[in-house]
């Protein structure tokens, strides 16, 4: 028992301090790895445990101007990052791009982008407790919580080992997928009166499932023999692009053909044109 114990102890300090960034192991959030596993446990009790039961006989809380305010601060948010990320990459190589541990000001540059990276997917959490707290429960699915679980996951990992190099490629298209897909929350925030005009929020879902396919492909080219860049990144990133793309799409079947071909139907057994668009469009995901 004392052997075992002693293993785990060793693995912990191993995982903590050994494997660590010397420049990003003492930032915020970054020291040790039970902290992003002890908010994503938390996460999960409160939007799936506490939050319902606290919800169960209150009306579901307006939000409006709580939405707009959130979704406005995601947008900058996303747009600085974006930012960020692409001056990083304008010096990166995109076939294999190892990573620079010293304290230059690029390397400085690239292991803060990926801190702040990190810290974006915290506050996207709070996508899910506004579900919550207006009951749209059926909106918190195995998808959702998985995703945002799992990019706590990422984040902490990106900032505490590997703060740099190729692997940010992921946070260089998610930020900008993230632009598109907030400035939608956000103009669905406005209410029904632009709702009516937001028919492309199909092509988000596209999106994201087309960035996946692009990390799952560029985290392949570590494999090359000539790239000196940690080469078990692959095992994380592209089991997890496959994961999330058949998650996705699975999602959009569900939520666009299918609901196309529902629709269709009840409109030809009412001799009607078949809609164009269904109603609850402005679901978010």
């Amino acid at each position: 028992m004392a052997t075992l114990i002693g293993k785990v102890i060793d693995g912990y300090n191993t995982l903590t301090y050994t494997w660590a960034d010397e420049r990003t192991k003492d930032w915020f959030l970054v020291g040790s790895p039970l902290v992003p596993l002890a908010v994503i446990y938390l996460y999960l009790k409160l939007v799936k445990d506490w939050g319902p039961k606290f919800m169960e006989n209150r009306q579901p809380f307006d939000l409006k101007n709580t939405l707009l305010v959130y979704n406005i601060v995601q947008v900058i948010y996303s747009i600085y990052l974006f930012y960020e990320a692409a001056m990083v990459w304008s010096n990166y190589s995109f076939v294999c791009q190892p990573i620079d541990f010293s304290r230059s000001p690029a390397a400085m540059r690239a292991a803060r982008a990926c801190w702040l990276y990190y810290m974006a997917k915290y506050t996207e959490l709070l996508d899910t407790v506004f579900f919550v707290l207006r009951k749209k429960n059926n909106q918190v699915s195995f998808l959702h919580l998985y995703h945002h679980s799992m990019m706590i996951v990422c984040g902490f990992i990106g900032s505490k080992y590997l703060a740099g190099g190729h692997g940010t490629f992921l946070g260089l298209i998610n930020t900008f997928v993230h632009i598109i897909m907030y400035s939608y929350y956000l103009l669905t925030a406005l209410g029904p009166n632009v709702q009516k005009y937001l028919w492309w929020k199909k092509h988000i879902t596209r999106m994201q499932m087309f960035q996946f396919c692009l990390v799952f492909l560029h985290s392949l080219l570590i494999l090359r023999k000539d790239c000196d860049y940690p080469k078990f990144v692959v095992g994380l990133l592209t089991p997890n692009a496959m994961f999330f793309y058949f998650l996705f799409n699975d999602f959009y079947q569900s939520a666009y053909n299918k609901r196309k071909a529902n629709a269709a139907k009840i409109a030809a057994e009412n001799g009607k044109a078949q809609p164009t668009q269904a109603t609850d469009e402005n679901k978010t995901e």
